[in-house]
């Protein structure tokens, strides 16, 4: 395991608790999504394992090493993507990346920030001081910046917050290649679609609780409902008594019934149903099955949480 946290719990002077007893391995060379709504810790936590946060309690171990003993060794292996635009106004783009490459005393390596930058389509930018750039260059730049020094785990604090469709997608692409080159990519999204399209293995925090950790398909496969959608030839005015045990849905206009049904079960009910249809003089246009999505299920989890 590249990233051990042992029983975290952080509680401020105030008496917030921030996070409780959170226990969590995180695989090496795996995209491992935290999702949560506001407030849940998620931030707190990454700043605990950053070491910018002292935790009241529990222990963190980056690549074997202790993150308060060991501090410097185990910074050394993160790199962090805050939330925060924050940057220097008048410095240049590449000034700014292998400034921080340095902070890490690594020697210099202007092949290698050439390489980040290129990834990130920076580097007709590389010249240009910080205050020149959008909001999504500048958040290319933190990634930059975070990757100067080369780590093995690499956080993402809502990496795609306030960019737009295309950037997100290359960003998406480019954390892809990061996981394939070896580097462990810890992310926090509220983009639900985010973490269904990247991430290996899903957890979710909800008031400083960790609910839940699982791989991302096993996870789709236990709690995602499915439902078939039937088209129907003819407009029903109501649904008739003998199709009561499938509780079907009637659209409003009458001419689809949606059945919901658990798909781990071996008998889901759906053979049984296209019989009493036909039975009860039901005829079918078309039919289609739909799965719930990731959010379906976070927001299912958080229901049942609160």
């Amino acid at each position: 395991m590249i990233l051990e946290i042992h029983d975290v719990s952080k509680v401020y002077e105030s008496g917030l608790r921030a996070l409780d007893s959170i226990s969590l391995e995180v695989r090496r060379g795996e995209i491992f999504a935290l999702l949560g709504p506001n407030g849940a810790g998620k931030t707190t936590l990454i700043g605990i394992v950053c070491g910018l946060v002292a935790a009241t309690h529990g222990t963190v171990r980056v690549d074997g090493y202790d993150n308060v003993v060991d501090y410097r060794r185990t910074r050394s292996r993160i790199g962090l993507v805050p939330q925060e635009l924050t940057t220097d106004a008048f410095e240049t783009v590449r000034n700014t990346v292998s400034f921080s490459r340095g902070l890490f005393g690594k020697a210099p390596d202007p092949a290698y920030i050439e390489r980040v930058l290129r990834d990130l389509s920076l580097w007709d930018r590389r010249d240009s001081r910080m205050m020149t750039l959008s909001g999504g260059m500048k958040r290319r730049v933190l990634i930059a910046k975070a990757l100067s020094h080369e780590p093995s785990v690499l956080f993402l604090d809502e990496p795609t917050a306030g960019v737009d469709v295309e950037l997100r997608q290359s960003m998406w692409a480019l954390v892809r290649r990061l996981r394939d080159a070896g580097v462990t990519v810890i992310l926090t999204t509220h983009y639900i679609d985010e973490a269904e399209e990247m991430a290996d293995r899903v957890g979710v925090l909800h008031r400083g609780r960790l609910v839940l950790v699982e791989q991302k398909n096993e996870l789709m496969r236990k709690l995602g409902k499915k439902q078939l959608v039937l088209q129907l030839r003819d407009r029903l005015e109501r649904v008739p008594e003998s199709l009561a045990q499938w509780a079907l849905e009637r659209s409003p206009g009458g001419d689809e019934l949606v059945y919901h049904y658990d798909g781990r079960r071996a008998d889901t009910g759906v053979a049984a149903l296209l019989v009493a249809l036909d039975r009860a003089g039901i005829v079918l246009r078309d039919l289609r099955t739909e799965q719930s999505t990731l959010e379906d299920i976070f927001v299912q989890l958080v229901r049942e949480e609160s």
